[in-house]
């Protein structure tokens, strides 16, 4: 879909076409790896000045029409609240951290200032569960947290 949406949309219509990512920890061949994964697997985002050159394209297109896709417009708060999060990279970075007295405090990375934000901590994984205001899959989005220490 991001493909198609990048190869038939003209720039008028769409600015930039594009999905976000984030980076996660995995462990294999005894070794860990950093990977890169969909934060939303499901959507393209389109960034767009003029909403209904866009939606004409679309229809035009008829990528809308194909497996029940449709288009959801993104509040503003949600928007910068992404921005602020993934950058003009669209990416999540890896954060690092430690956890003092059950409290976890971000030393580095995008996740710096968002403790509050916090939900659960998967410390094998190394996945944070970070609450947001999009209306996306219950408000949790995942974010690569690696806890460097935990002092009780």
């Amino acid at each position: 879909m991001l493909a198609l949406c990048k190869n038939t949309l003209s720039s008028n219509a769409a600015q930039n076409v594009f999905v976000f990512t984030y980076d996660w920890l995995r462990r294999y061949r005894g070794a860990w790896h950093l990977e890169r994964k969909l934060l939303f697997p499901a959507y393209v985002f389109l960034d767009s000045e003029d909403e209904n050159i866009l939606l004409g394209e679309l229809k035009k297109c008829r990528i809308t029409a194909k497996r029940g896709n449709r288009l959801i417009p993104m509040d503003k708060e949600e928007e910068r609240f992404l921005k602020i999060l993934c950058g003009k990279g669209h990416h999540l970075q890896m954060s690092r951290g430690v956890i003092c007295k059950g409290v976890p405090h971000i030393t580095e990375g995008p996740l710096k200032g968002m403790e509050s934000r916090i939900c659960k901590i998967d410390r094998h994984k190394r996945l944070a569960q970070i609450m947001t205001t999009t209306r996306r899959d219950s408000g949790l989005l995942p974010a690569g947290l690696e806890i460097m220490e935990k002092v009780i």
